[in-house]
């Protein structure tokens, strides 16, 4: 029988994956539990914040914006965090590295002591990769951008060591173990084009605004250019 803490967060997702309000009796059901536990378990999460809405012969609906308590994830969910956060920390990003170091340590910090000594005497590893080039200073620019739906102007030298300057529209960043590259339409070639990281010679925001979304440029790329790994 799953534990009250592992049965609470099984109800937060069934309640997540509603777009409508979710029958007291079909939920209960999906759960394996009784409806009396569903209503006790319905109480105790909106004393801890979940903003649920509903009652007993209406259904319930979870609304947006709750956060889920770090100290019910599972074992597995925190040694994937775990080695998510090492990961990123190794990357040459230094403000992306910090920022996985504190959420990490946010994370341990609520956590019940158990599960914060196993969190921090983890056995799970990453490796630091080889010494390389210095971080690119325009990478916090580029996650910037891309977040805010903003071009951006690209110094680039292609593989022939040409330079052009080109107006991109940055979507994504895909990071490999032999190179980074970005994904973005190109205003001077007029399409979707990959830039690896370490041939960019300079990178500016310009403030100016996407003419499509992230989500719309994402599906058209999926649809015209197959991704493969440098």
């Amino acid at each position: 029988m799953p534990s009250r803490a592992a049965r609470l967060l099984h109800l937060l997702d069934a309640l997540r994956r509603r777009r409508t309000a979710a029958p007291g009796p079909a939920l209960a059901q999906d759960l394996g539990v009784s409806l009396r536990t569903l209503y006790r378990d319905i109480a105790t999460l909106r004393e801890q914040g979940a903003d649920i809405a509903g009652d007993p012969g209406m259904g319930y609906l979870l609304k947006p914006g709750f956060m889920l308590p770090p100290l019910m994830f599972g074992a597995d969910e925190l040694e994937a965090l775990l080695l998510g956060a090492r990961w990123v920390s190794l990357q040459p990003d230094p403000e992306l590295a910090f920022a996985a170091q504190s959420a990490l340590a946010r994370v341990a910090g609520t956590l019940p002591t158990d599960a914060r000594l196993a969190l921090e005497t983890s056995g799970l590893m990453v490796p630091r990769p080889p010494q390389s080039a210095p971080p690119e200073a325009w990478l916090p620019a580029l996650r910037r951008a891309i977040r805010a739906e903003r071009k951006v102007a690209l110094d680039y030298r292609d593989a022939e060591g040409q330079a052009t300057r080109r107006i991109v529209w940055p979507f994504a960043m895909a990071f490999f173990e032999q190179a980074r590259l970005i994904a973005a339409w190109c205003e001077l070639r007029q399409g979707f084009r990959h830039f690896r990281a370490d041939r960019v010679v300079a990178l500016a925001e310009t403030g100016e605004s996407m003419p499509q979304r992230r989500h719309v440029l994402i599906r058209r790329w999926r649809e015209q250019m197959p991704f493969k790994p440098p």
